[in-house]
């Protein structure tokens, strides 16, 4: 409140002694004088009598090429304001005078009492709603006061038929000092040193004072000459408040602040000779960086989630209106001065709006971009976790997984060359030629590089079928592994012992697919010759269950582990045969599993597994097994005496 009282107290105090009243007799005849040259008759005559008494000059090419007479121009008009500078009292000083004349010829107060007296009525509201309403830290909690504050002094300033002179100052400088206030409540929000936002501050109270200013001259009767005079000053003074902030608050070294207050010079320079939209474009690349992430971080916080559809459209969509309304400005610049050294090139001009064309082509592509971005994003992630789901959402996923980064970089490619395209078509590029040009090197490329064209063609068949997704495994002819990604020529695949394939569409072939929707696993027991068939296959159909009844294994079975009867006779015993039905990529665990309980079980109930056994000789048994230990014991006297050889 302090600033905003210390701001009001100078103000007025501006404007009462800008009023001070020269004597009635010098003021009669300024009036006057200021009456008869407002006159069309007078005004037409003055302008005859100058086109006649101008001197003839010889034209030369020199003189009339565009830059000599933006020179002649430009000089023109920075001596008319060195020679208007002097006049600016008393200019503003008649311009006061008639608007405080004027207001006691009706009735009212002079101009700078009805100002303060609007700004305490809103004031007032102000302090009446902050009494009762909650106070409120972020952003719309500081900008809903300024607004009550202007809607305030609006319902009275509109309310009110004021003198036309006084109507016009009041609209003026109320409307700088609202937008003061709203620079000073976006600034409060920002995060910023205090310096900073002080000096800020300091300087867009100094830009809306001379706006208003300026845009009062013309009404109140001050001549253009001093009305320019009078925003070169103002225009000094901001020149010196940017040069203190320099050397004050930047950071860095002596020579980049002086690098720093060298284009800070420049652009002022540049602006004092007309050049407007070069000095814009200076302005731009000095804080629009800054105003963009400024801008970013307060619209993220009206979101709680930056990666959502939500989070994207404020934050990029508030940059890219900061964006569009610099061009808007810059083109609006650019069209109300038509008689800067640029707009005299046809050239210039039209690469000048391709330009600006193109920066919004741009600023709509990235935030497109972004936006698809986000959703697939958003999409990978969901389409992690498919342990809960259903199958055929699971799979749904799965292909999701596949294909999204696929379309995600063609998507990229997509807006990239058309954006591309876009812009050199708005810079005056003629984009027919190039694009037919672009196809013929294509073919050329596409005969050329026919190994590539065959791996991204059978990338895209490979996609179609759905032959395999990410999370898969996969076996074609020596390759086999879990598929990781793909790009556009290749698919990834990581094998079961660690190592990474690489493999070309092309090479792949057919593909095995192991992991998609079950998975039937056989496995087969040897056991001996006499072997309970059937009590064999009572006892895997109770394992079965028990492997079914475990809660960590029988949420991955499709069909209980069954015993399929007797597949052969071996030479130690009889082959038994056993099916199951999984998910996939389970059957292995499961099937050890399987391996420990039959064994248990079946040694449980006396059932024994085959083994290899050796019978010599016939019905003498004994000397059977002495001829065999005899053998035995020769071939180990044997191996014993085979090294000293």
């Amino acid at each position: 409140m302090k600033w905003l009282l210390s701001f009001t107290a100078a103000f007025l105090f501006a404007l009462s002694a800008l009023a001070q009243t020269p004597p009635v007799g010098q003021q009669q005849k300024i009036d006057d004088l200021v009456r008869l040259l407002q006159d069309p008759e007078v005004k037409a005559w003055l302008d005859s009598r100058k086109a006649e008494s101008a001197p003839v000059t010889s034209a030369s090419p020199a003189g009339n090429s565009a830059l000599a007479r933006w020179e002649a121009g430009a000089r023109e008009r920075v001596n008319a304001v060195l020679t208007a500078i002097p006049a600016i009292p008393a200019e503003v000083t008649a311009a006061a005078t008639r608007a405080r004349r004027e207001a006691a010829g009706r009735g009212y107060a002079p101009v700078f009492v009805i100002f303060g007296g609007l700004v305490a009525f809103g004031l007032a509201a102000e302090a009446v709603y902050r009494r009762f309403a909650a106070r409120r830290e972020e952003l719309l909690g500081r900008l809903i006061p300024v607004g009550i504050f202007a809607g305030a002094m609006g319902i009275v300033f509109f309310a009110v038929e004021w003198p036309p002179l006084a109507r016009v100052t009041l609209l003026a400088y109320l409307s700088a000092f609202i937008v003061f206030r709203l620079a000073a409540a976006l600034l409060s929000a920002a995060t910023m040193g205090s310096s900073l936002r002080r000096r800020l501050l300091i300087l867009f109270g100094v830009i809306s004072f001379a706006i208003a200013t300026a845009a009062v001259g013309e009404p109140l009767g001050v001549s253009p000459e001093v009305s320019s005079a009078i925003t070169y000053c103002f225009s000094v003074i901001g020149l010196l408040l940017g040069i203190e902030a320099v050397w004050s608050i930047s950071e860095g070294s002596r020579a980049w602040k002086a690098a720093r207050t060298a284009f800070l010079v420049v652009l002022w320079l540049i602006w004092c000779v007309n050049m407007k939209g070069l000095f814009w474009i200076g302005i731009y690349a000095l804080v629009l960086p800054g105003i963009l992430n400024a801008v970013g971080r307060m619209a993220l916080s009206f979101t709680s989630d930056p990666g959502s559809l939500r989070g994207i459209l404020v934050a990029r969509g508030a940059r890219a209106a900061v964006i569009a309304a610099a061009v808007g400005w810059l083109a609006l610049v650019w069209h109300l001065n038509p008689d800067t050294l640029g707009q005299r090139d046809p050239m210039i001009a039209a690469l000048f709006y391709g330009c600006l064309k193109s920066v919004l082509i741009l600023v709509v592509a990235d935030l497109l971009w972004q936006i698809a971005r986000g959703w697939i994003d958003r999409t990978l992630r969901v389409s992690t976790g498919t342990t809960s789901l259903a199958p055929a959402d699971a799979a749904r996923r799965a292909r999701f997984r596949t294909l999204l980064p696929i379309f995600r970089n063609a998507l990229a490619v997509a807006v990239a060359v058309m954006a591309g395209l876009i812009v050199l078509a708005q810079l005056g590029v003629q984009i027919g030629p190039l694009i037919a040009g672009a196809g013929i090197f294509g073919v050329a490329i596409g005969f050329g590089s026919q190994t590539l064209v065959k791996d991204v063609i059978n990338g895209v068949f490979y996609m179609l079928d759905d032959a395999f997704r990410v999370g898969e495994y996969i076996q074609a002819k020596d390759y086999k592994g879990t598929v990781e990604s793909f790009s556009l020529r290749s698919v990834r695949l990581r094998h079961h012992r660690g190592p990474v394939f690489t493999v070309p569409f092309s090479e792949l072939g057919a593909v095995e697919n192991m992991s998609r929707d079950w998975v039937i696993d056989k496995f087969r027991i040897t056991v001996g010759f006499d072997t309970d068939i059937d009590k064999a296959r009572k006892l895997t159909k109770k394992v079965g269950a028990e492997l079914i009844e475990d809660p960590e294994l029988g949420q991955h079975f499709i069909e209980p582990l069954k015993m399929k009867g007797v597949e052969q006779f071996g030479d130690y015993g009889i082959v038994l045969s056993f099916a199951m039905t999984t998910v996939p990529g389970m059957q292995t665990y499961i099937r050890r599993k399987a391996y420990a309980k039959i064994r248990e079980v079946f040694l449980a109930s006396g059932i024994a597994f085959a083994q290899p056994t050796v019978q010599v000789g016939g019905d003498d048994k004994s000397g059977g097994a002495a001829a065999a230990a005899q053998a035995i014991r020769a071939q180990q006297a044997a191996n014993t005496a085979a090294p000293a050889k």
